[in-house]
């Protein structure tokens, strides 16, 4: 029987379920990188959409600038995403979506 050894238990794990492993691991890494650059994505288009909207009625400078730049941020959390850099990307993601909400607090 071939296999690994886990220090920690002992019991030796079978090589099927050590491959079974892996490909779960990468399944779940394509579906994070996916998640994260749609994510991104759809918040990039809806920032610079409330910018566009925000633009066109009577309030200050910040606010579209705002709402830009947290698009901004989340673009770049969109091209992180795609290139497996998720962790990163999630917290850039938070980052943006504060930039917008912080941008909706000066209408």
């Amino acid at each position: 029987m071939s296999g690994r050894v886990d220090s920690d238990t002992g019991p030796e794990i079978p090589e099927a379920e050590e491959e079974a492993e892996a490909e779960v691991t990468e399944e779940d890494a394509r579906r994070a990188r996916w998640t994260a650059a749609g994510t991104g994505a759809l918040l990039t288009l809806a920032g610079l959409a409330a910018a566009l909207l925000r633009l066109t009625r009577s309030a200050t400078a910040l606010v579209p600038a705002a709402y830009a730049g947290g698009a901004a941020v989340c673009a770049l959390a969109a091209v992180l995403g795609s290139r497996g850099r998720t962790r990163r990307a999630l917290w850039l993601l938070i980052a943006g979506v504060m930039v917008m909400a912080l941008g909706d607090q000066f209408d």
